[in-house]
């Protein structure tokens, strides 16, 4: 039986991963399928209870699992502990090297029903559909860090071994194999050895993909791009920082960061997340969009299971009740009604029944 580890964090990640779980639950339960769900602690919550953000037996579960559903990590009531210690740098990011999570999947593709929902002019948007790949285990946030005291001074160092780049723009490749064959890889090669060597690789790999249309981006231009002309990109493919950008501004062309799913995968090994933060300001009130964390849920069951057509209903599902008018505060104008957290999962439910 499948086994799924699930880690509801911190902040909002307590109250939409229940309502990403009661969706599957049903979803798997109209199929016949039986999963095992078991909870686990990370982050500033397992810190409150057993002293580290990553604790043994969370991450022993996550290696043992088929797939990890995480919700939120984080808050401004670590933010003073040391920097290796806190929930980003003491949980989030060694889970994926532990678990060698190395590409990052986030598809942004605009729900007609939420066209006003983006900052953005309609006809700029209505049209997007793009998926960006970020490289996830190297990297700046990777490398080396410190400080010195004379003179003061800080250093992050940026690292990416030809092993790094070229699994995580192989896959840009097959990506774009199965979409409109157009990959285009974001750097900032005029400024930077570590991008020049990373276009350097991927011309190499685009050698064996003759049927895809390989184009190159400084980061800067593409940010401007996102915002400009969006409905040009098909698949992105980037390193960790500028990814890490790139996809929290791609996610308004969507109308909301509360829509934005994502995968981050080791072969058919995936966590599964939401792309938003964990939201202190608004935890526990029953305010939080959990349907970028029940899209996350979809994902998982596409990506890792091969349960092609369960995935489809859970996304037909989200559509529907956007369709119906549902709006949480993110989401919603001022002369709308908000639907809270459990509402929306409960109002998704009703839509797959």
């Amino acid at each position: 039986m499948p086994r799924i580890a699930v880690l509801p964090g911190d902040g909002i990640g307590q109250e939409i991963i229940p309502e990403a779980l009661k969706v599957l639950k049903v979803v798997l339960s109209q199929s016949q399928k039986e999963f095992t769900f078991q909870e686990y602690a990370i982050g500033g919550t397992a810190i409150d209870k057993f002293g580290k953000a990553l604790p043994e037996d969370t991450l022993k579960a996550c290696q043992e699992a088929d797939a990890v559903l995480l919700g939120a990590i984080g808050g401004p009531k670590w933010d003073t502990l040391p920097a290796m210690e806190r929930p980003e740098l003491g949980a989030l990011l060694p889970l994926r090297k532990e678990l060698n999570l190395f590409a990052n999947i986030r598809p942004i593709k605009i729900i007609p029903a939420l066209l006003s929902a983006s900052t953005l002019k309609e006809e700029i948007v209505k049209n997007v559909d793009l998926v960006v790949l970020r490289e996830l285990t190297g990297g700046l946030y990777f490398g080396e860090k410190g400080r010195t005291t004379e003179p003061a001074a800080a250093y992050d160092v940026l690292v990416y071994t030809e092993e790094e780049v070229r699994r995580i723009v192989e896959l840009g490749f097959q990506t774009a194999q199965g979409r409109k064959k157009k990959l285009c890889s974001v750097d900032k090669a005029n400024v930077l050895e570590s991008s020049r060597f990373w276009r350097e690789i991927t011309e190499d790999v685009a050698k064996k993909y003759p049927d895809v249309e390989l184009t190159h981006m400084y980061v800067d231009n593409a940010a401007m791009q996102l915002v400009r002309y969006p409905e040009q990109f098909d698949v992105i493919v980037t390193e960790n920082m500028f990814g890490d950008i790139l996809t929290d501004l791609a996610s308004m062309l969507a109308g909301s960061i509360g829509m934005l799913s994502s995968a981050s995968m080791a072969g058919k090994k995936g966590m599964y997340e939401p792309a938003h933060g964990s939201a202190p300001d608004i935890a526990g009130q029953n305010k939080a969009n959990p349907l970028a964390t029940i899209l996350s849920a979809a994902m998982m069951l596409r990506y890792t299971f091969g349960l092609n057509e369960e995935a489809t209903r859970i996304e037909k599902a989200v559509i529907k009740v956007l369709d119906q008018g549902y709006r949480t505060a993110d989401l919603a104008k001022s002369t709308e009604k908000v639907t809270g957290t459990k509402e929306m999962g409960d109002a998704v439910v009703t839509a797959l029944s």
